[in-house]
């Protein structure tokens, strides 16, 4: 498996690089969309965090990575099998989601060398089923097939990938941090899918000449030789290692306070965004970034850091604003904190 860039050496990207992480210490917020120019460390970003993350605990020969900290969860294999399962320790997978994949692949089929072999029936696990407590990478999320989308809103909705076909019946836990990246100039994301990713981040290219000329420097000592690379930033990969782990640890414990939470409906309210998932959303975001700062309650700052990623792709159209969804929720958030 190629090595993966570090998370702490990726120069600028800020915004991005924050969603990802407030992802990793809170699945629950939904996800990361990140729109921007290629070339400019979208999923170079996605993989960094996924080597960075610690690894985590499975349940030995289990073809879903079940989870042995919640029985409820298992699949029906480590159900058979409770009381005897060893427990292993495993990276989190980062699974890539072709354009051009066919149903069977990413929800799984029938086994057909051992259906041939053996004349059995048996379950081969697709995308899904790998992805699980891990990354869900889409490439161009903007271009993916609808029966694909629709598909993927069916799993994210319920944790669950249910498999009904040719004399199968199949369902195993399909939960995962849906990563999506994209060129807005080659599409627009359909709204459903649109509005299951929690965060949606704004990537550029750097326009000042330290951070490009840097960027190119950093890749270049990378690809040279990597195992040198890796170890000079090591000591801020563990730091930062450190950092995550604790904040998983300490999220439970954070308060949102009612007035945190007034804030951020006032906010929805005045940006019109349609249901409650943006005010939802929004407090899950804050919580996650104020665990990361290891502060016990949400405070404005973070509802305000938090809420241009978490609710400028909710917004609709406007036909008397021409300004874009950045700017409204700028705009919103500088009228209610002042």
């Amino acid at each position: 498996m190629p090595t993966a860039f570090p998370f702490s050496a990726i120069v600028g990207q800020d915004e991005m690089k924050l969603a990802l992480l407030i992802a990793a210490v809170d699945p629950k917020v939904g996800g990361v969309l990140a729109f921007g120019d290629r070339g400019s460390g979208k999923s170079t970003a996605v993989r960094a965090l996924a080597a960075l993350l610690p690894k985590m605990k499975v349940n030995a020969n289990c073809r879903y990575n079940c989870d042995p900290g919640h029985p409820q969860e298992f699949c029906e294999e480590c159900r058979a099998r409770a009381g005897k399962v060893k427990i292993n320790q495993v990276s989190v997978p980062v699974v890539d989601l072709p354009l051009g994949a066919t149903e069977d692949r990413v929800v799984g089929a029938l086994d057909l060398e051992r259906a041939l072999a053996r004349g059995e029936k048996a379950f081969e696990p697709g995308l899904l089923a790998r992805a699980h407590r891990g990354f869900l990478y889409i490439d161009e999320a903007n271009l993916l097939e609808d029966h694909l989308v629709d598909l993927l809103l069916d799993v994210a909705a319920s944790g669950e990938n249910v498999v009904e076909r040719e004399g199968l019946s199949i369902r195993h836990p399909a939960r995962f941090v849906l990563v999506g990246t994209g060129n807005p100039e080659e599409g627009e994301l359909r709204p459903q899918l649109l509005d299951r990713f929690g965060l949606s981040v704004e990537v550029k290219t750097p326009d000042d000449l330290p951070s490009r000329i840097e960027v190119v420097r950093r890749r270049d000592s990378f690809e040279r030789d990597s195992t040198a690379f890796l170890e000079v930033w090591s000591k801020d990969e563990a730091k930062l290692r450190k950092t995550i782990t604790a904040a998983r640890d300490r999220l439970p414990s954070v308060t949102v306070a009612d007035a945190a939470l007034e804030r951020a409906a006032k906010l929805c309210m005045a940006l019109g965004t349609d249901g409650l998932r943006g005010e939802l959303t929004l407090m899950r975001a804050a919580r996650a970034l104020a665990s990361l700062e290891s502060a016990k309650t949400v405070k404005d700052d973070h509802l305000r850091r938090v809420a241009p990623s978490a609710l400028r792709h909710r917004l609709r159209r406007n036909p008397l604003d021409d300004a874009g969804s950045s700017v409204r929720v700028d705009r919103a958030i500088a009228e209610l904190f002042g």
